[in-house]
């Protein structure tokens, strides 16, 4: 980053404030989480010191250490050594502390005044410490530590004069360490020693709103029933509350087509624009209410404090298979969509457990198979949508998923030995706070717009390719089928029949599955069009005109072709198979190697025929086909 003006870097423990202050610093709003390892990437802002001069301002990954492994340290580290290429070493930086805590976060401003760069501690939360009963005495910690301590509440605004009062010029001198550098054990007793002269506590511990909702949450047993409970609501509202404005994407879409249709004269171009790009990009952009809605409630509970209580409760769970808590917010968040849940792996320590939770990741069902979930399940239930019947087979498959990622994570770290560094799950669990609805609803948009601009521009071009690939060479008939079968497409679907054929389906469901490699959610269209299904205004009837269509397909000899055998093959192959073009990219762009992107695909793919296939077979020999 080259700029003429000073750098200053925050820098601190997870749930230290450093991305409240960075917003009221630069009066950006970026996000803010309570569960550590929240900011897993540099942000940059403009502020002014109270004298107007403009500064350059970084936010730092929350990092409990200078000295670990996780890609979140590694960029902390990094930047104030000065060795990061884009970013230039800061001239100063701002230690932002949790004063209801500070023998814990005193021991990273320690480490940070041990690399001899200007320091002003931000003693932030004071108000939270104080209703502890804390005491405390900045003037004594900035004596002992020799740098500037400013008391700040930066959620509020307090002390945010005076801290652009310490960053005016000149800057604070070098401090000095009057302990032993790169001795862990000099520094931690001496901000042991230092958080006893300048924080007294009372003489008896209150408890305190947080202890006694720990004592239910963190319960043994009442904390899981709670647990469970706080996840059934947020995908039950997921799947509810999203409908409302999935209807109206829908609208949208389909006044979109209808407009171009009736504007456009019938050719290439506009089948281009209604089918490839409209009815292609469309059909991804209608998840974005489900999207939203789940990181709205994952943003609720960093916020508020309790997603840092999950990760506690999932740790000894998810130890069992070879992963920590810190692997708890990408797996959840992967619910929604893979390529947010890979990137927040960024925050786990160890690098194996990293490529494990990464390579797993797209086995937690993502909101983009719903589509086709929606469509086969009612076909094994012979009736319509909706139902007890339905919501537990939807559990099933939700379970059936999540558990096999979970044994082929205990498998793979197995197969991947232990680390080199034994790195240990550390986590704060910071007071429950009301959740701070601005930073909350900066968040979801943040994440919509990340959406939107990924089906922009790679999933565009993959369903631009896709139409090109169903439609040329092209055909002179008014039969969508023949069309389709004398494409690109259908001459491969008639390839790959043979292999298809032994897991339950014909060309014409092989062809689907060939398109929807694009996006998941392609499979429906594709069904409806390779089976002549003319779509009706709504995606219900939709659904239901496919399903009594693929209800009266027959095999030569007579058989059913959509048997419950092969409506199960078909949902065991969608539960397991990586059908996401992008989630490949960020693999590999997470992993550094192309190696793990493509070989995560080939092994989900061919584990997703495989089951099919086992599938099938075995339900054949029950009479099910």
């Amino acid at each position: 980053m080259e700029t003429s003006n000073e750098l200053i870097a925050l820098a601190g423990n997870p749930n230290a404030g450093k991305t409240t202050l960075f917003n009221a610093l630069t009066g950006s709003a970026a996000k803010v989480g309570n569960y550590a390892g929240v900011t897993v990437s540099v942000k940059h802002g403009e502020m002014r010191n109270s004298h107007g001069k403009a500064l350059d301002l970084i936010d730092l990954p929350g990092t409990y250490s200078l000295s670990g492994g996780s890609p979140d340290q590694q960029i902390a580290r990094g930047v104030l050594l000065g060795e990061n290429d884009k970013i230039a070493k800061p001239d100063l930086v701002v230690c932002v502390l949790d004063a209801s805590n500070l023998e814990r976060h005193l021991q990273i401003a320690l480490e940070v005044i041990e690399l001899e760069i200007p320091v002003v501690v931000a003693l932030n939360m004071i108000d939270q410490a104080e209703k502890t009963g804390l005491r405390l005495d900045p003037v004594k910690l900035s004596e002992e530590l020799g740098v500037p301590v400013v008391p700040i509440q930066a959620d509020k605004g307090k002390g945010i004069i005076e801290l652009k009062q310490a960053l005016g010029h000149p800057f604070p001198p070098t401090p000095e360490a009057s302990w032993e550098k790169g001795d862990e054990a000099s520094r931690r007793a001496f901000g042991l020693q230092v958080a006893e002269l300048a924080a007294r506590r009372p003489e008896a511990h209150t408890s305190t709103l947080s202890d006694k909702l720990d004592r239910v949450l963190l319960h043994p047993v009442l904390g899981w029933v709670c647990f469970i409970g706080i996840m059934f609501a947020l995908f039950w509202s997921i799947f509810s509350f999203a409908s409302i404005p999935m209807g109206w994407i829908e609208s949208l879409q389909d006044w979109a087509s209808g407009t171009v249709e009736n504007t456009m004269a019938e050719g290439d171009l506009r089948d281009l624009l209604t089918q490839g790009i409209i009815g292609g990009v469309g059909s991804v952009i209608i998840f974005l209410p489900q999207i939203i809605l789940l990181f709205f409630f994952i943003g609720l509970m960093e916020s508020s404090g309790y997603m840092a209580r999950a990760a506690f409760l999932m740790d000894g769970f998810m130890a069992k298979v070879g992963l920590s808590g810190k692997a708890f917010l990408p797996l959840l968040s992967s619910y929604a969509c893979a390529i947010p849940g890979v990137m927040a792996a960024r925050t786990i320590d160890s690098p194996k457990e990293r490529l494990v939770t990464i390579f797993v990741a797209p086995w937690m069902s993502c909101s983009a198979r719903l589509p086709v979930y929606l469509l086969l399940v009612p076909m094994l239930l012979g009736g319509s949508e909706g139902g007890a019947k339905q919501a537990l087979i939807f559990l099933s498959i939700y379970v059936l998923g999540t558990l096999t990622a979970f044994v082929v994570a205990r498998i793979l770290r197995g197969k991947l030995g232990p680390d080199d560094i034994q790195s240990h799950f550390l986590l704060e669990l910071p007071p429950y706070r009301l959740p701070q609805w601005k930073y909350i609803l900066r968040h979801v948009l943040d994440r919509a717009w990340a959406f939107l601009r990924n089906a922009g521009t790679v999933i565009l071009g993959i369903m631009i390719l896709l139409w090109a690939a169903t439609t040329y060479p092209k055909l002179d008939s008014d039969d969508p089928g023949e069309v389709l079968s004398h494409s690109i497409v259908g001459r491969v679907s008639v390839a790959i029949e043979p292999i298809v054929k032994p897991m339950g389906f014909d060309g014409r469901t092989g062809t689907a599955i060939l398109t929807s490699f694009a996006a998941r959610e392609v499979f429906v269209g594709s069904m409806a069009q390779l089976f002549h299904v003319n779509e009706a205004d709504d995606d219900a009837e939709t659904r239901n005109s496919i399903r009594e269509i693929l209800a009266a397909q027959t095999w030569p000899d007579g058989r059913k072709m959509f048997s419950p055998a092969a409506v199960i093959s078909l949902l065991i192959f969608y539960i397991y198979a990586l059908q996401c073009l992008p989630t490949t990219a960020v693999v590999a762009r997470e992993t550094g190697s192309w190696k793990w992107g493509i070989g995560q695909f080939i092994f989900m793919t061919v584990f997703a025929g495989l089951a099919s296939l086992l599938v099938y077979q075995v339900a054949k020999l029950f009479g099910l086909s």
